[in-house]
Parts: C-alpha cells; structure tokens; sequence
C-alpha cells in the first residue's frame, strides 16, 4: 500500500505547531527562527495581529464569490497595485504559477489581437524558475522540471543569462517576448546585472516584443523597494507577483500595461477562485503594511546590518562559504561544503533555511525581521561553520 498523501514531496519529519513572528515552534517542542519563510511568503511574519484580524472579520462576513459578479475587494487592491507601480490594470489568481500562466497567455494574445498570431514564441534564460505547470515548467530553463511530462509545451527557447548576444540570436520572427526573474531564486540567488536587463528593454522595444517579470519571489518588499525592478531602472510590459502578497494566504496577481492589459477580454482568462473576498481582505492588509511610511526603509538598513554580518562569516570560514549574494533580504550563501549540510547543521542550532541551485543555502527571513534575532542567526551560523570547517 502505498501512503494516501502523494509522495511528490521528501519533507523532514518535523512539523510545527505555532508561529509567533520570525519563529515557529516545532511539534519537537523547540522554537526555530524561520529565515526562509515559507520560501520567501511569511514575510511579515507568522500570526501578524493585522491579518490575523483581517482573516477573522472577513471570513465571518464573506469569504468567496463567483467572479460573475463584482467583488469591490479587487478594484480597491488593484486601484493600490497600479498606483504603485508601472502597470495600468491587475489581474488576480491564486499562486504564482497561475500568475506566470496568464502573463504568458497576455504575450500569446496581444500579438494575436494586433494581427500576429505567428508570433508566439518567448525567450527565457537557463536555470530559471516559473512555476510547475506545463507551461511554467518549458519556460524554464531546466531539464530536471521537464523529466517525465512528455512532448515540452511549444513555444519557449533558453538562452544563458547575462548574454544579450545569444539572446539577439535567438529572436525569429516567431519570438513575442522575453521573461526573466531579476533575481534567480530557485537558481541560486544570482542577481541579473540591470544593464542586462536594460538591454532586454531595449531589445524589446527595438523588436516590438513585450517583456515579462517574473517577480514572484522578489516582489513585495523582498528586496527593500516594493517591486525589485524599482531598482534597475527598468519597466516590464507584464510583471507577476504571488508569495508575500497573501503572507502564506494563497493569491497571485499579474500586472501589465495598458495595450497588454486591453487584450485580454470578456472571456479570455479566468479562475473560481482567484481574488475572492477573502483573498483579497488578506492581500490589502498586506499591501498597506509594507507601504506604510518607514517599512521598506527599515528592511533596507536591517538587510545592510545582516549582509554586513554575513560579510564576516564569509571571510573567516573560507572553507565552508564561497560568498554572499542577493539584494536586500532576498539573500544566498553560496558553499564549499554541500548545501543541504549547511542547512542540517543551522536546524540543528535552532535555524531554518532553504536550498537553492548552484550549492547556495537561501535566506529569506520574514522583512520584520530585528537585530537581536540577526545576532542569533548569526551567532546559529558561525556555530555551523566552525563545525564545518
């Protein structure tokens, strides 16, 4: 007999009972500070009193309607996104993936709609990460996602990243556009360098092409602004978002320009569920946190005190850590020693983080993060890579 939940997952026989802030107490009666957050979606924390109480009042009211009628809830999120950013219209969904879903559909149909339909193709950039469904799994660049699913969903070429030759060279008069993560996650936190990414503008607007962002992990104060693209000088024509939206309530959002947005029409996309009353209660609640006067500013000098830190231990365990990469509290230790042992080793003194390609150990701590809690991280740390070393 096999088990009746679906073996898809090897999760560590700890669970947890309770989160209180930047820590989660284990069923093994411990108490962990959690510096990877659900993979970068309790960002502001477990059991936040504001949407604790916003999940109470709300679900006691209304927690979903159909979208076959209004639901004011998502004109007043939208109405915050789009004055916050580039785009002009918001689309709501459930999870990243769905949300990478319809952008790449937005490419697909706003050439479609402009009398292009043979232009379908879109460009990514190897060992990126787009989500699991057979779209998402071929727009990323990495065979392993692919393995087992048959024929690759048609429509998407890989280029390495930070190769704007090879990205020019792979433009046919199929290509449509071009969908890259400012920062890798999944891929071993490598920050793509804005003058690449100034180049895809470029590129874009030279071909007539629509360039995508995939900001689902580095969106929502992540990297200390909102968006990361507020620091690269650069404005997609689509952007996605989903983890820290909901804080661990699953919704995504996909975000795009006026002549992307107008495609998409009465019947073209769709979801039950996406940006039910409920979805989007949580998601405001949220979005007015991190947009309240003072809080990006805080992750900012808070990730300067941890990244300074960091800096440290890099240097004086030059056998167990290579070096630190990241922007803002969207961080990674690239090892010397295998990955998955730095992580055993940091949960075995109380800490909780992430693997990620490339042998990096992701840390993603929720942006109310303190300084005590970065000295105790620290202190986890120097412990791990002095048993290491």
């Amino acid at each position: 007999m096999i088990p009746a939940l679906l073996s898809n997952y090897a999760p560590a026989e700890l669970s947890f009972e309770k989160g209180e802030g930047a820590y989660l107490i284990g069923n093994d009666g411990r108490r962990y500070l959690d510096f990877y957050a659900g993979i970068a979606v309790t960002s502001l924390g477990h059991a936040h009193p504001a949407i604790v109480k916003t999940v109470q009042e709300q679900a006691s009211r209304l927690m979903h309607v159909a979208n076959l009628f209004t639901i004011p809830e998502q004109k007043i999120l939208a109405q915050k996104m789009v004055d916050a950013t580039f785009a002009d219209a918001v689309y709501f969904c459930n999870s990243g993936a769905e949300a990478n879903e319809c952008g790449l559909k937005m490419i697909r149909k706003y050439f479609s709609t402009n009398g292009q339909p043979e232009k379908f193709r879109v460009i990514g950039f190897n060992q990126s990460f787009h989500g699991r469904t057979l779209a998402t799994i071929a727009a990323a660049g990495q065979d392993k996602l692919l393995e087992g699913f048959g024929p690759v969903a048609d429509g998407y070429d890989h280029v390495e990243l930070g190769d704007i030759e090879a990205v020019k060279a792979a433009i046919t008069p199929e290509t449509a556009g071009i969908i890259i993560e400012p920062i890798l996650g999944e891929g071993g936190i490598k920050v793509v360098d804005p003058a690449f990414l100034k180049a895809l503008r470029a590129l874009c607007d030279e071909q007539g092409l629509l360039l995508m962002f995939d900001e689902i992990q580095t969106g929502m104060g992540r990297t200390g602004t909102l968006f990361a693209y507020e620091q690269t000088g650069v404005e997609p024509d689509i952007m996605t978002s989903a983890k820290a939206l909901g804080n661990g309530f699953p919704v995504g959002a996909c975000l795009a320009v006026e002549k992307v947005a107008k495609c998409m029409t009465v019947g073209s996309h769709g979801s039950t569920y996406g940006g039910n009353p409920l979805a989007m209660a949580v998601a405001t609640t949220v979005f007015d946190v991190m947009t309240e006067d003072g809080f990006l500013e805080n992750v900012q000098r808070i990730s300067g005190h941890l990244k300074q830190s960091l800096n440290g231990v890099v240097d004086r365990y030059p056998t167990v850590l290579e070096e630190l990469r990241g922007v803002g509290l969207h961080l990674g230790l690239k090892c010397k020693v295998e990955n998955g042992t730095l992580i055993e080793t940091l949960q075995k003194h109380g800490v909780l983080t992430a693997k990620a390609g490339d042998n990096v150990v992701r840390l993603l701590p929720p942006l109310i993060i303190e300084e005590k809690q970065i000295n105790e991280f620290i202190a986890a740390l120097e412990k791990s890579c002095e048993e290491l070393a």
